[in-house]
């Protein structure tokens, strides 16, 4: 019973951690110290030439012993003295030995935490990425460059991977400048307990990644909650910018996220941005000029000096920078608003600028207009738009809202022929497509990266053809890798009939639309 006793409490002692142990450590060698100062200032056991030690002495010379070692004593000296310093010499390796293998123990145990990625992170002003997908490879390179002009910039990223995982593919893939940290933690964004880790109270900004699962606009949805309602916020408000897919969601997303959260509808703006640049070439390098952070952005810029004048004065204010709209107080935004439109205090301007440092109020003194030379000035006669047909090759979740978008800019008869290697095709253009009022579509199943296939349809008859990324099954990779084979059999067959139809094409991974 008591060997099972003594077992016990050693175990115990054992499981309390480091500072547990080297207190027990501590305990044991002042025990050795104090007995064996107390038997040689009771025993008077000294070096031989020395006088006995008193208790203060023997406790002393005991404590360097421990410690270091020391002479347990040459041939003169006692038999008793000699036992008694060979006895603290051993107990002093002993505790020194198990101090360092504590101490060592330790040590390991916290770089393996470390490399997990659970520690807490102690930043404030940085930016918050909750999630993983292929996204944070596009996102990370323009969240650099929109901060170069910044001393120190700091991105943490919370994500259900390994952080030496994480960290090691942002290394092959981006490169940081000298001020800027990007911080990786391994963690689930839906669990409060792992949104403590990235001091969200203390972000200037999160972003919040939409999962590459099936049920992506539910599962960011429980992101945002589980940020909003942490129990260990403050009552600042966040800055949160978080996408939705699927526009059935938006209502409950905004009544959710309220203020807090500005919600980037992913499907519509894409399907947009297809629709409108297929039918104007060139129009994709413009949107990827304006919407990145390489050269001119567009900035949301306010400026007190131009309160009580005219939308039409603010245009000639600026002699670097270009106004090209207007955000009024509690009214949606205008591009291009009417030039008597007089700016009250609080509005906007929507400004394009190298930079949101580098924008610069000049006012209009040093306008000087010219002679208005009206001989040339040429006016273009209206032509009446004419019926166009259009080649949809492939097919994915953001296809009924582009076929929706497209039938904005069509004329009356307009045909869409879409093909794609899987079945149901009607009934998603039936339950996505109601409102098409100009375009008849047609649907025919087939490989669009199959050469005979794609002769068969005559290409050359269509005005527009939109190559979309066919993601049912397959990953990204392969999904590209068949959508540059189909791109390379069109280019051929433009090629050879001397064909001028525009093509716009979707690529999963930037990298490969280079």
């Amino acid at each position: 019973g008591s060997e099972m006793c003594i077992r016990d409490s050693i175990d115990t002692i054992f499981s309390q951690g480091l500072g547990a142990l080297v207190a027990w450590l501590a305990v044991l060698s002042f025990l050795i110290i104090f007995l064996s100062a107390a038997v040689m200032a009771i025993s008077g056991a000294a070096p031989p030439n020395e006088s006995p030690y008193d208790f203060i002495e023997a406790a002393w010379l005991s404590l360097v012993r421990t410690l270091g070692g020391g002479s347990i004593g040459g041939r003169e000296t006692a038999w008793g003295f000699r036992l008694l310093m060979l006895g603290v010499t051993l107990g002093g390796v002993f505790v020194i030995s198990a101090l360092i293998g504590v101490l060592t123990n330790a040590m390991n145990a916290r770089m393996i935490e470390l490399r997990k990625g659970r520690s807490q992170v102690m930043e404030r002003d940085h930016i918050v990425i909750l999630g993983w997908s292929e996204q944070i490879f596009t996102i990370l390179p323009e969240l650099l460059l929109a901060n170069a002009d910044k001393r120190r910039t700091t991105i943490v990223i919370l994500g259900e991977k390994d952080k030496v995982e994480m960290e090691d593919v942002i290394r092959e893939r981006v490169k940081p400048g000298r001020g800027e940290r990007i911080v990786c933690r391994s963690g689930n964004p839906m669990e409060m307990s792992d949104l403590s880790i990235v001091s969200l109270n203390t972000a200037r900004e999160i972003i919040v990644l939409t999962p590459e699962s099936e049920t992506p606009d539910a599962d960011v949805l429980k992101i945002v909650l589980a940020v909003l309602n942490h129990p260990e916020r403050n009552s600042h408000p966040y800055h949160i910018v978080a996408g939705i897919r699927n526009p059935k969601n938006l209502t409950v997303a905004q009544s959710i996220g309220k203020h807090e959260v500005e919600w980037i509808r992913i499907g519509d703006f894409v399907a947009r941005i297809i629709a409108q640049t297929c039918r104007q070439s060139g129009l994709s390098v413009v949107y990827t000029e304006l919407l990145d952070f390489n050269n001119g952005e567009i900035y949301i810029h306010e400026e007190p000096r131009l309160v009580g004048k005219s939308f039409g004065e603010a245009l000639l204010s600026y002699e670097n920078d270009t106004v090209i709209g207007l955000h009024q107080m509690n009214k949606t935004p205008k591009l291009n608003p009417p030039m008597d439109t007089i700016i009250q205090p609080g509005d906007k301007l929507i400004i394009i600028s190298r930079d949101d440092s580098q924008i610069q109020y000049t006012g209009n003194r040093r306008y000087q207009p010219g002679v208005i030379q009206e001989r040339a000035i040429r006016s273009k006669p209206f032509a009446k738009a004419q019926p166009e047909r259009t080649l949809l090759l492939g097919w994915n979740w953001r296809a009924p809202r582009i076929l929706s978008e497209l039938d904005q800019y069509v004329a009356d008869g307009s045909e869409v022929q879409v093909v794609a290697d899987r079945l149901g095709i009607e009934d998603e253009i039936a339950e996505g497509c109601r409102d098409l009022a100009h375009q008849r579509v047609c649907c025919q199943k087939g490989d669009t990266a199959d050469r005979q296939i794609l002769e068969e349809l005559h290409p050359e008859r269509y005005d527009h053809i939109i190559l979309l990324a066919c993601t049912e099954n397959v990953s990204k990779q392969q999904a590209d890798a068949q959508t540059l084979i189909t791109l390379l059999h069109l280019r051929d067959i433009a090629e050879q009939k001397k064909a001028s139809f525009s093509i716009v094409t979707e690529m999963l991974d930037p990298r490969n639309s280079k």
